[in-house]
């Protein structure tokens, strides 16, 4: 599937391999071109990777160990790697493509994140990846991915995990 009309693509990217595995089938499989509304037809398309951070006080519930505990300012250094780690790795798959890449951080609920980013990012697309959850996760959490698909207003592209 190649599609020259897409002028917008978001992926949404963190920091497990389903989602890594989304930005490769966007670069494999989609060719971008211009928007659909009111670019130049010599306008190209462009990629937006997006990661969502969760807000300090989620963060730091989420898995305490793993988060040191020298107070706001190291868990928000620790983000920031994080963050950095996660798009070092996706800029470096898009390095050999000619696409043009932009990166965006939000800071909230994922899933509510990510839908916003569709609506102000004004995108054509959005490409996200879907892990495997256990049923009680499922239950408790709700999946991001099934989330995005009944509340964003683009076309959504769910890369299955293995």
């Amino acid at each position: 599937m190649a599609t020259s009309n897409l002028g917008c693509v978001v992926v949404a990217v963190d920091s497990r391999e389903e989602s890594m595995k989304a930005l490769r089938w966007a670069l494999d499989n989609l060719r971008l071109g211009p928007a659909a509304a009111g670019a130049a037809a010599a306008d190209p398309g462009f990629l937006i990777i997006l990661h969502v951070q969760h807000p300090l006080s989620i963060a730091t519930s989420l898995n305490p160990g793993s988060i040191p505990s020298g107070g706001p300012s190291d868990v928000e250094a620790h983000q920031q790697r994080t963050t950095d780690a996660i798009f070092k790795r996706a800029l470096d798959m898009c390095a050999d493509r000619n696409v043009t890449v932009r990166t965006e951080v939000m800071i909230g609920d994922p899933k509510v994140m990510i839908c916003k980013a569709t609506v102000t990012l004004y995108a054509d697309l959005l490409v996200i990846g879907r892990h495997s959850i256990r049923p009680i996760s499922w239950m408790f959490l709700g999946s991001v991915s099934k989330y995005c698909v009944n509340h964003v207003s683009c076309p959504v592209l769910v890369i299955k995990g293995i």
